[in-house]
């Protein structure tokens, strides 16, 4: 076994099971199983990856020598390797199989070393191999470690008898005792293995042989409830043991191994919601001025419960998350709210998965703009437009019109243009847009599609930061006229809010002119009444031919409305509609007024309706009286 160890320098032996029987000569056989772990490194000395794999000796033991057949595989494939004597007179080994397995190279943030697979644990039982290990079982990490007839024994002594044998230091947490049996649980799997190989290694004072078994474990059944009331006390001293108060800085990295908790039998994992927000709670009560928190070395893997500390302790601008288990750097969305200067995240998985330093860097500044240091790195200063003093946005002065007749022409158009949107039937802006006029529709950048309330909208929004496919760009596109208004009929029907709407100019000459409008809108389904949007769209228009606008280019933004927006929503009437197609005859301007008064209905509504009916009045009053019994004329058509 020496010499063996001497030509593959990088075993690792997890869990050693030995045999024994004999073979049809007499002669005792023993078997022995191990997994082997060899390491990949660059020129350099740079770690790149692991190899594992499997191997047993089978050993035949005769009066003059000791025969060993040695097999190994990795991956599960076994194939032809070197054959091995040992000319000492007594020892034959042959060696099968291969040693070789698979690597990985992966990207190393600033030349860290990268962390090594998650150890296994393989038991044989019955022939057949059992592994455990942490990505077996979603995160199974915690080992049950038993001792059948323990209770009899001394705590310390059975604690330092262990500790003595054990290769590997270790922490056993929530020692307790069930019946005749005593149990603790340990989180590494080296430890746990080393642990399992000390059974009938230690003698008590009877001559008794101590049994240790091991068991894997997903979840831990004494950290599900709330900590006891007489366990924070002395947590709130070791947490302020912790604290540097001339700093503000609270250091909190691997609290579970706290001599002053494990001496209280206090089982502090972080990572276990109760304990993270006992540790809050002590914050906020205590030092919510807190700059500085290392977290670091506490096996989180999810900051769902920090994401509490934004507002127990808004101040923090360095935050310590390395050496955990964190898996995706979407993980830091949920911490964003910092203004953090200063981040380590160096030795969690989520490193890995970036190629370069640059997009590395740019991901975790994408979330944290101010960060001027990355897990100890400065990095070049961050590009902003911040000024000395704090300053309120300047309030919105209303629509800025370029002259009097662009303000006259661009009114009568918006007027007209919401009437018909807003009646139920878009089928006449028809003659508003061009025939290859282009239409898009956008919403603002979302994280979570799931949790958008602009749901009727979401599918058909068009916005570039989150729609990264070309194909499906060019899709959301509407082109042509057609195309475009059908578009416009299948969206929710609407009311606009007419006193809200404020227009830019932003571009005029003789054929062209550009402006933006925006206001809110509530839908007019009676179910979301009670929802008000926000829109803004631009309009590049060309002049039409009865000396109107034309649309070329429409692009609608629709976002849900500020408290304030709804507030002052629809709070005054809206203003009087004059009638927007001034080159009537005499004949239709006196038919106009003669069944707007008859109607009630405003100029603009009662001119739509005349010429829906080709300016005949007697069917125009029929199917004025039809469409108001079954209640299908807005509130807006009367408003005058």
């Amino acid at each position: 076994m020496t010499r063996y160890r001497e030509l593959y320098p990088n075993l690792s032996v997890i869990t050693r099971v030995c045999s024994s029987s004999s073979d049809p000569s007499g002669s005792a056989v023993v078997r022995e199983v191990w997994s082997t772990e060899s390491s990949f490194t660059d020129h350099d000395g740079h770690w790149l990856g692991v190899r594992q794999g499997w191997r047993s000796i089978k050993a035949s033991l005769h009066n003059d020598s000791v025969r060993f057949q040695h097999r190994g595989a990795a991956s599960g494939q076994l194939g032809p390797g070197p054959r091995i004597r040992c000319q000492d007179g007594s020892v034959d080994v042959s060696v099968m199989g291969s040693q070789y397995g698979t690597s990985q190279q992966r990207f190393i943030p600033y030349g860290r070393s990268a962390r090594r697979g998650e150890m296994r644990i393989e038991k044989i039982k019955g022939g057949n191999a059992h592994r455990y290990g942490a990505e077996d079982a979603g995160g199974k990490d915690w080992f049950k470690i038993t001792i059948p007839h323990g209770k009899k024994y001394d705590k310390k002594w059975l604690l330092t008898s262990l500790q003595n044998l054990c290769p590997i230091a270790f922490i056993p947490l929530h020692y307790s005792t069930e019946g005749h049996k005593v149990h603790f649980y340990v989180e590494d799997a080296a430890a746990a293995s080393a642990l399992c190989k000390l059974t009938r290694r230690i003698t008590d004072s009877e001559g008794n042989r101590v049994v240790v078994l091991m068991n894997c474990c997903s979840s831990l059944p004494f950290l599900q409830s709330e900590l006891k009331p007489q366990d924070l006390e002395p947590l709130k001293h070791c947490m302020s043991k912790r604290f540097d108060a001339s700093q503000k800085s609270l250091d909190l990295n691997s609290i579970r191994s706290d001599s002053d908790l494990v001496s209280h039998n206090i089982e502090m994992i972080l990572n276990q919601k109760n304990c993270m927000q006992a540790v809050i709670k002590i914050i906020q009560e205590n030092i919510p001025e807190l700059l500085c928190l290392n977290l670091s070395n506490n096996k989180l893997c999810k900051l769902d419960d920090i994401a509490e500390l934004v507002n127990a302790a808004p101040n923090v601008q360095s935050l310590n998350l390395s050496h955990n288990e964190l898996k995706s750097e979407r993980e830091l969305d949920k911490v964003k709210g910092f203004n953090l200067v200063e981040l380590w995240l160096d030795r969690n998985p989520l490193c890995d998965d970036f190629k370069d330093q640059t997009t590395y860097i740019s991901a975790i500044r994408e979330r944290f703009p101010r960060l001027l240091r990355l897990d100890g790195h400065v990095l070049p200063p961050p590009i902003c437009f911040e000024v000395e003093t704090r300053t309120n946005i300047p309030p919105c002065k209303g629509s800025r019109f370029v002259s009097d007749e662009i303000q006259g022409l661009i009114q009568r158009f918006l007027q007209h243009y919401y009437c018909v949107y807003d009646s139920g039937d878009r089928q006449p802006l028809l003659e508003a847009y061009h025939d290859g006029a282009c239409f898009s529709l956008s919403l603002p950048s979302i994280n979570h599609p799931s949790r958008c309330r602009l749901k009727d909208y979401q599918e058909h929004s068009r916005n570039i930061k989150n729609v990264k496919d070309p194909s499906t760009r060019f899709h959301l596109l509407k082109r042509s006229r057609l195309t475009v208004v059908a578009f416009l009929n299948d969206l929710p029907k609407t009311q606009h809010d007419m006193n809200s709407v404020t227009v830019d100019v932003n571009t005029y000459s003789r054929t062209l002119l550009a402006f933006t409008v925006s206001g809110v809108f509530k839908e007019a389904d009676d179910k979301l009444r009670h929802r008000v949007r926000a829109f803004s769209r631009v309009f590049i228009t060309v002049p039409a031919q009865n000396s109107g606008l034309c649309i070329v280019n429409d692009e609608l933004f629709v976002r849900n409305a500020t408290s304030e927006e709804i507030r002052c929503a629809f709070a005054a009437p809206a203003p009087s509609i004059s009638p927007v197609l001034p080159n009537l005859s005499a004949t239709q301007q006196e038919m106009l007024s003669a069944f707007s008064k008859k109607s009630e209905m405003n100029l603009e509504w009662s001119q739509k309706c005349l010429q829906d009916n080709a300016w005949d009045f007697h069917r125009a009053a029929q199917i004025f009286t039809e469409l108001k019994a079954q209640g299908k004329i807005p509130e807006a058509a009367f408003i005058k």
